[in-house]
């Protein structure tokens, strides 16, 4: 096994044995979609975090990706993930905060275009960087203000948000394609997760469970 390789594959705490350890954990806290699971079993976490972290990237937490910025836990990617595709293919997906692109990789596996904007630029590199390194060629990223979006690629079916807005955006509301539904943190003190399904005459709400997130930030940095 080359280098290469051996680094995707893992070792140890980074080997395919603890990959299905987190699957397993993972059906066992209630996420039920095989595809959302396979997906998380094929991607490489541990590439996505710093070397000094790597033995912890399958642990159920979320950790420091440098920029104030956190990898979210496993259990939190696989439940906005199993929210998003409902059991349905996705045909295209927006993702607010690229962060450090693990996120980006499971969604890869999901939907047949991905399109995902990061603020922070360093982060965006670093991430576009292992994102070719897994070959996700149905990626495409742009460094932007996310509460934007990325209204030049027309509607989504799917849009998803790695950061904690203070209201639900009327610039990504008007992105969503009817039938589309958004997965999105909002709050500021006290967070919860929110499912908004776009409906031929409304937008509707359901707030889920609460969640802890960094904030949604404004600009490009």
């Amino acid at each position: 096994m080359n280098v290469m390789n051996q680094k995707l594959t893992g070792i140890g705490m980074t080997s395919d044995r603890t990959r299905m350890r987190m699957i397993e954990r993972l059906r066992q806290q209630g996420i039920t979609d095989e595809i959302v699971l396979t997906a998380m079993r094929e991607i490489p976490r541990h590439i996505f975090v710093d070397n000094a972290l790597a033995s912890r990237a399958y642990e159920d937490c979320p950790l420091p990706i440098g920029f104030a910025q956190t990898i979210s836990s496993p259990y939190t990617v696989a439940r906005m993930s199993e929210l998003a595709r409902s059991g349905k293919p996705i045909k295209k997906v927006l993702e607010i905060g690229t962060g450090c692109g693990y996120q980006t990789a499971v969604l890869s596996r999901l939907a047949q275009e991905v399109y995902t904007v990061e603020r922070i630029g360093p982060l965006l590199t670093k991430a576009r960087r292992k994102l070719v390194e897994i070959k996700c060629s149905n990626v495409r990223t742009q460094h932007a203000d996310g509460s934007q979006g990325f209204p030049d690629m027309g509607l989504f079916d799917c849009i998803l948000m790695t950061a904690a807005a203070t209201h639900i955006p009327q610039d990504l509301l008007g992105q969503l394609d009817v039938g589309g539904r958004m997965v999105i943190p909002v709050g500021t003190q006290q967070q919860h997760l929110y499912l908004i399904e776009r409906t031929p005459q409304e937008f509707k709400e359901t707030c889920l469970e609460s969640v802890k997130f960094v904030p949604l930030l404004p600009g490009r940095s």
